[in-house]
């Protein structure tokens, strides 16, 4: 499967917030008609009423066997806005799930035991093109829409494939969180900046111009994040003498984090529960 049979059978998008209004638009980048989609969202944005005048059907009668059904809704609100797509179960139709903390054997409880199912984390740097999904299918996903998933993700970032579907717990604590984890350390950054003497605003521009340029050369960058830090430390410098708080065994940056990740892991097996 690939995304042609997109644009000749269709594709279901549950929800259109965020995450899927930044889906939405790689698609369209990609080629893909507005014409391809049918967008069931109880409160439309213009965005969404502009494509509906370009063919898009926008909340309108689904199509009869649509390639994929993408499930974009908050878990909390998959109970009730689920049924309108049962009727597309046990069949060829590809389910791919966005919603977090909402395990595959929930979703084939309601669509049945022999749809396509394949359950996906993104994370919220998918608004600019710059997020990162891992994926896992039941046992009903073969190769090609494997490939189909992924390539649909891969509209705003790369992906990622899992062994097994309890590694997406920590998949959750990691990449799904993480993003909170990075916006904290531009805000203690910042804070740390303020209170040694440099004005609010100076503070703020420097706290994210340092973080946001140092993950991009970790990104762009041959060596491995340790050897960039190793690179920048000189003996009994300044870098050096921050790193020796940051760095300490019991108190320091690395068991905090080990600490943070277990906990939203953690929250994740529960809320699936």
């Amino acid at each position: 499967m690939a995304l042609s049979e997109i644009a000749s059978r269709g594709l279901v998008l549950l929800g259109c917030g965020k995450m899927g209004s930044a889906l939405l638009e790689g698609w369209l980048a990609r080629g893909i008609p507005p014409g391809a989609f049918t967008v069931l969202d109880p409160a439309p944005g213009p965005r969404l009423e502009a494509l509906s005048g370009e063919g898009l059907n926008l909340n309108g009668e689904l199509p009869a066997r649509p390639a994929v059904a993408l499930l974009a809704v908050k878990p909390q609100m998959m109970g009730a806005a689920l049924p309108r797509l049962a009727a597309l179960g046990n069949d060829d139709t590809l389910f791919l799930s966005i919603a977090a903390g909402t395990p595959i054997a929930s979703l084939e409880a309601a669509l049945g035991a022999r749809t396509p199912i394949v359950r996906a984390m993104p994370n919220t740097p998918a608004a600019i093109g710059r997020g990162i999904t891992a994926l896992i299918g039941n046992s009903r996903v073969d190769a090609g829409r494997m490939a189909l998933a992924e390539a649909l993700m891969q509209a705003v970032g790369p992906t990622v494939t899992l062994e097994s579907e309890h590694q997406m717990d920590a998949v959750t604590a990691v990449s799904g969180s993480g993003p909170a984890y990075v916006f904290l350390m531009i805000e203690a950054l910042s804070d740390a900046a303020e209170a040694e003497g440099l004005p609010a605003d100076l503070a703020r521009r420097l706290a994210r111009a340092t973080v946001t340029g140092a993950a991009a050369l970790a990104d762009a960058a041959q060596e491995e994040p340790g050897q960039l830090r190793v690179n920048v430390t000189s003996p009994g410098g300044t870098t050096a003498a921050a790193l020796e708080v940051l760095m300490h065994e019991q108190a320091g940056l690395g068991p905090l984090l080990r600490e943070a990740v277990n906990a939203a892991a953690r929250r994740s097996r529960e809320l699936a529960r």
